[in-house]
């Protein structure tokens, strides 16, 4: 068997690094990553509507913007942090953490370079039952088998931070699970788990699913633990999920929330932060169409609600030229 020409190889590759040296620099692709969560998850969704946008003008820009299937909010910050995503999104209490150096971000400290872009939907946090398992109210879990939440995910800290208020640690449950997101719904339908929490934008396909196919019931998150959380914290607030929102939950459930966030880093370029922000808001109708989530957003809401970290200079440009920041 004959070996394969090595010197026309090279002298492709020689040829395609000449062209490529021919091209102006303002023409030549840029690659942009955005960092999400699992795959029925909102942020998905969110990321690939975002990158529609990008990449319709990519003629223009020059900027070629792609979606990653990640742990979460926790995992996106530390990547960006270790230069291997560009963005990311992450719930607004991971993001107060991450800029004060706390709760999960204790050990490495308060992340200076973490810069936000903007928020986005609100993210509820969803407590789904398993049909058979009969609970009425969060306190009903003592003792069952329920999922936490993948570690490196935002619903893992927002779950412990909630369990902490409650006086309640990990071992109150018979089994902790930490499945990730795209696996919960599976689980609890299959017997495997009698509940989980997780923190997501609605309506989502990870709610509809387990709702649909094995009639979970939606769970109310309220009592003292809830009420100190939501006055204490300056990232969360109280939320309803409308009755009838999913299949065999005419009732509306009473819990409360964070925002779900699109970070980077300070080392981020400005022009690529503002060509990103650019699509996104220069065309904001398609935008809101592209998930229901983000349905009833609003820009002048979303360049201030749930930021902690400072605005990326790219993004703050933008907001100027607009008139939302002074």
């Amino acid at each position: 068997m004959s070996k394969p020409p090595v010197v026309s190889l090279l002298g492709g590759a020689a040829l395609l690094a000449a062209s490529l040296a021919s091209v102006p620099a303002a023409a030549q692709q840029k690659f942009v990553t955005i960092g999400t969560g699992g795959v029925t998850g909102v942020y998905y969704a969110a990321g690939g509507a975002i990158c529609r946008l990008v990449n319709k003008d990519r003629a223009r820009h020059g900027i070629r913007c792609s979606v990653e299937s990640t742990g979460g909010s926790v995992f996106n910050i530390n990547t960006i942090k270790a230069g291997e995503l560009d963005l990311g999104f992450t719930q607004s209490d991971v993001q107060y953490n991450a800029a004060k150096g706390l709760g999960q971000f204790k050990d490495g400290g308060a992340y200076g370079d973490l810069r936000a872009v903007f928020s986005v939907h609100p993210e509820p946090f969803t407590v789904l039952a398993r049909k058979e398992a009969n609970i009425k109210s969060f306190t009903d879990f003592k003792g069952k088998r329920f999922n936490v939440g993948n570690p490196g995910s935002g619903t893992r800290a927002s779950m412990e931070e909630l369990l902490g208020a409650m006086g309640w640690k990990l071992s109150d449950f018979s089994l902790a699970s930490e499945l990730k997101a795209d696996e919960h719904g599976p689980a609890l339908c299959d017997g495997k788990i009698d509940g989980f929490f997780y923190g997501v934008g609605h309506p989502s396909a990870n709610i509809q699913d387990p709702t649909t196919s094995c009639g979970a019931k939606l769970v109310s998150l309220s009592g003292s633990a809830v009420e100190k959380l939501v006055a204490d914290k300056p990232y969360y607030a109280k939320a309803t999920i409308p009755g009838g929102l999913y299949p065999n939950n005419p009732e509306p459930t009473q819990t409360y929330g964070v925002l779900a966030t699109v970070v980077t880093s300070a080392k981020a370029p400005a022009e690529q932060v503002y060509q990103v922000v650019k699509a996104v808001f220069d065309n904001f109708d398609e935008f809101k169409k592209l998930h229901p989530a983000l349905a009833n957003l609003k820009p002048e809401s979303m360049v201030h609600d749930g930021l902690s970290a400072p605005l990326h200079e790219g993004a703050a440009r933008y907001y100027k030229e607009k008139g939302w920041l002074k």
